[in-house]
This record gives structure tokens, C-alpha cells and sequence, in this order.
């Protein structure tokens, strides 16, 4: 075989890269000739855990009023404060009431003269019924006293009525609070022409103790978590936790209060409405919040840290556990993630000691030495002067 001179050459090169690959002891023990990999390991215990599902949803006051007028008028004061808390039938405006003190005023006479013209007809009928009863009188004169008796009481029961409406348009000129709350911003000032036919609120009330926080959940969803026995207690009884904007837990837990009993058919939804007790007013109506909404239980799963579950090309999740003193792949089944840690269903026995570092310096099938968490830094420092050959696992993945 003829190898040409610049050939030579470069074979020289490739035969003391080899040579000085051979002599390295890092690399060598990378390709298969050092020693077990130092690795730190969670033993994994099993537990209960009640899995939940987050659902966005807005704030709503539970009740909410709009105040407006019941009768015409000039408003001649203002008699709260915006943005306080007002009771139930707590003045709030007073309209000019002058017209409507002489109405009640005309009443009470029209009411004193339906009386008078009843008792005149109580004496008339009185007196005709005794005289026919005496054959000095007749039946006819009778019967007309009785008739003008029925008259005179119907007019005095339609006085006494108007004299009602009349008190009542009266007392309606203080305008009262029809629900304790929050009071809003006055939309109505004094010396302003408001009337009974207006279209615009003089003021708002909001019930803010409690609030409602409204999300929608896919029927799918909902028919998975109903179809067990475990999952409608949980849905009756279970408690609600509620994120707030800025990411904070709110310390009151809620509950599952209602549900509009249809599905939306453009979207396969289903309407849900959680309670939560709001005594510091830190929930606002239209605030956007975060329901945790409880689905199940997982009896017998494993709580692992995020980092110990890597994923493979196509995004199925796995753990590496060390077993019989190397490393074993093992595919996990991940249920949710609950804080910090996974929450594993299939894949990892109770006592399985699953790596949680010194990933890099080994891989399946590898010979690993189990130390301390605590000295997991000298044993990693140790495996790179003893040459341990980096690995192929991503670490981290999502749900």
C-alpha cells in the first residue's frame, strides 16, 4: 500500500492524539476504566395528595345595588361618605320634600272628611233601618241609607289609601340604603334634578363580605371528577385557595358555592362560582385571581423534587434511581406539580432511592456511590480528578 508524504503526516498526528488520549486518566476513565460516580439520592416515601386544578377567574361582589331614585326632586344634601361602609337603610340623600308635606297634608283632610260624611251615613242607615223596623218607614229609604253607608266607607278606605301613597312618597324623599356594603362614588350632586324614571344610579352599594370569584371548568372535567364517590365528597365539602395577582397565597380558603347547572355549547364549558370571606376588603370586585380547585386524591403517590424528573426526545418523563449499586432509568407518570416537587403516580416505589445529583457524571447502566448531600460538592470533586465521563440526561421538564 502507498501512503502518500502529507498522508504520513497527518497519520503521525492522529497516532499521539490517541496516545495522549490513552495516557490521560480522566478520559479513560470516561471510556469505561475508572471508577463508581459520587451521587447524592432521596429515599422516596409514599402519601396522600389532593390534586387541583387552577382556574383563572375575576372577583364579584356578592350583591350589588344600584341606588335611584323613587320620587322627583331638587337633592338638597348628600349624607354620606363615598367609599365607606353604609348599612341597610342608612339615609344617603335627602330631596326637597315640600310638595310632598302638602300632598300628606291634603290627604289627612280628604281622610277627615270621608270620615265625617261615614259617620253621618252610620247615623242616616241607623236611623232608616229603626224606622222600618217601627212600619214608620219604608223599605226604600232603607235600602238607600245602607247604600250611601257602603259609599261613605269605600270613600273613606280610598282616602285613607291616598293618604298612605301620599306618606310614603314622603318618606321616599330620604333616600335609604337598600343593602349594607361598600358605598361607591356619588354620580349624583347636590341642587342636581333627579326623577323616578332616570336611567343612571345615583350611587352604587357592593356587598364586599363575602365575594364571588366565577371560573369555568370543562364539563370533561367536571363528569371525571364527579364519576367517583371521593371526587363529588370533595367537590361538596373540598376547600378552594385563591392566588392573588402578585402571585401571594390569600390566606381565607373558599368554597365550591354553585354551578350553572348548563354547559356552554360554543365552548364546553361549565360556569362555577366559589364564596370567599373578603374582612379586610383586600378582594376587589374585577380583580384577576387564580382558583386552585381541588379534583382528586392520589393515595400512594410520590412527592419528588423537580430536578430529580428529566425528560427524554419525545418529552416522556423519567427519574434515574440507583439499583444494586448503578444507575436504572425508570419512566415515571407525572400527576402535577405542587410547589417545589413533582407529585409521581406510576414509576417509583416507596424506598427507591432516586438520584438528585451528579447527573453529569454518569448515566443508565453506570456503576454510582452513594454520599452525603452535604458532601456532594467533595464527591463531584473527587469523580472529575478521577476522570467520571459527562452524561446525555436533560434534566427538568413540566407537566
Amino acid at each position: 500500500m502507498n501512503i502518500h508524504p502529507s498522508s504520513k503526516g497527518r497519520l503521525g498526528l492522529w497516532s499521539a492524539l490517541v496516545l495522549t488520549l490513552a495516557a490521560s486518566p480522566v478520559l479513560a476513565q470516561g471510556m469505561g476504566a475508572g471508577g463508581p460516580s459520587p451521587v447524592t439520592v432521596i429515599s422516596a416515601e409514599a402519601g396522600d395528595y389532593t390534586l387541583s386544578i387552577p382556574l383563572p377567574g375575576r372577583i364579584k361582589a356578592s350583591t350589588v345595588a344600584e341606588v335611584r331614585p323613587q320620587v322627583s326632586g331638587i337633592v338638597e344634601e348628600r349624607l354620606f361618605k363615598e367609599g365607606t361602609v353604609v348599612e341597610k337603610g342608612q339615609p344617603l340623600y335627602k330631596i326637597e320634600d315640600s310638595t310632598y308635606r302638602a300632598a300628606v297634608s291634603a290627604a289627612k283632610a280628604a281622610v277627615s272628611q270621608a270620615q265625617a260624611n261615614f259617620e253621618l251615613a252610620q247615623i242616616n242607615a241607623k236611623r232608616a233601618r229603626e224606622l222600618f223596623a217601627s212600619n214608620a218607614g219604608t223599605a226604600q229609604n232603607r235600602d238607600t241609607a245602607n247604600a250611601q253607608l257602603d259609599a261613605a266607607q269605600a270613600a273613606l278606605e280610598a282616602a285613607q289609601a291616598q293618604q298612605n301613597t301620599a306618606e310614603i312618597e314622603l318618606d321616599r324623599t330620604t333616600v335609604t340604603a337598600p343593602v349594607a356594603g361598600v358605598i361607591g362614588l356619588s354620580q349624583t350632586t347636590v341642587g342636581a334634578l333627579v326623577s323616578t324614571q332616570q336611567a343612571s344610579a345615583m350611587t352604587t352599594i357592593r356587598t364586599l363580605d363575602p365575594v364571588y370569584v366565577d371560573v369555568t371548568q370543562s364539563a370533561t372535567d367536571i363528569l371525571r371528577m364527579t364519576s367517583t364517590e371521593e371526587g363529588r365528597t370533595m367537590r361538596a365539602t373540598g376547600e378552594v385557595s385563591l392566588t392573588l395577582p402578585d402571585g401571594s397565597v390569600y390566606p381565607y380558603k373558599g368554597r365550591l358555592d354553585a354551578a350553572e347547572p348548563q354547559v356552554e355549547p360554543t365552548t364546553g364549558m361549565v360556569t362555577l362560582r366559589m364564596t370567599f370571606p373578603n374582612p379586610d376588603t383586600v378582594l376587589l370586585p374585577g380583580l384577576y385571581v387564580e382558583v386552585e380547585m381541588p379534583q382528586t386524591v392520589a393515595k400512594g403517590a410520590i412527592a419528588l423534587p423537580q430536578n430529580t424528573v428529566m425528560r427524554d426526545g419525545s418529552g416522556a418523563a423519567y427519574v434515574w434511581v440507583v439499583a444494586d449499586g448503578k444507575v436504572a432509568q425508570r419512566p415515571v407518570t407525572v400527576a402535577q406539580a405542587m410547589g417545589n416537587t413533582w407529585i409521581i403516580t406510576q414509576g417509583v416505589n416507596p424506598g427507591d432511592q432516586v438520584i438528585t445529583s451528579g447527573f453529569q457524571k454518569t448515566g443508565p447502566g453506570a456503576p454510582v456511590t452513594v454520599v452525603p448531600a452535604d458532601g456532594a460538592a467533595a464527591g463531584a470533586a473527587a469523580g472529575a480528578a478521577a476522570g467520571a465521563a459527562p452524561g446525555t440526561a436533560k434534566q427538568g421538564g413540566s407537566n
